[in-house]
């Protein structure tokens, strides 16, 4: 596994753990890194991930709820939103990364973490959003 995707995997597991536990974010970070020791451009890319999803929170749950007009932000798994989170960051907030390679990406890591439709979900809404985008050089 390259370093970019297991630091994507770390972020997801991350961001999940905040989730559980929002009151504590700080706190849930530390002990995930305490028990997660990963390689060092894993680590980095999480941490950029996790670092500009939680600043940028609002607005990618603005996006993303604009273009999921079938569910709202808090009917979505815990798992599915924080996909779709770190790839709306990915998809608004770094021009280094193409769109399909954050798409291919976000669906890659719903078929290991999330459920059975996981994956066609997630596809669905970010195919919506990334259609609103120009593409990246």
């Amino acid at each position: 596994m390259g370093g970019r995707r297991e630091g994507r995997e770390y972020a997801l597991q991350a961001l999940y753990a905040v989730e559980m536990n929002p009151a504590g974010s700080r706190e849930a970070l530390r002990l995930f890194w305490e028990q997660h020791k990963g390689s060092v451009t894993a680590r980095l890319f999480a941490d950029e991930l996790l670092s500009g999803i939680l600043a940028n929170k609002s607005s990618l749950d603005e996006t993303i709820a604009v273009k999921s007009a079938n569910w709202s932000i808090t009917r979505m798994s815990r798992i599915d939103l924080s996909i779709l989170r770190m790839a709306v960051f990915e998809l608004l907030y770094r021009d280094d990364i193409p769109k399909n390679v954050t798409i291919n990406e976000a669906i890659e890591i719903a078929k290991k973490f999330g459920s059975e439709e996981s994956p066609a979900f997630v596809n669905g809404i970010l195919d919506e959003i990334s259609r609103t985008l120009p593409d990246k050089q």
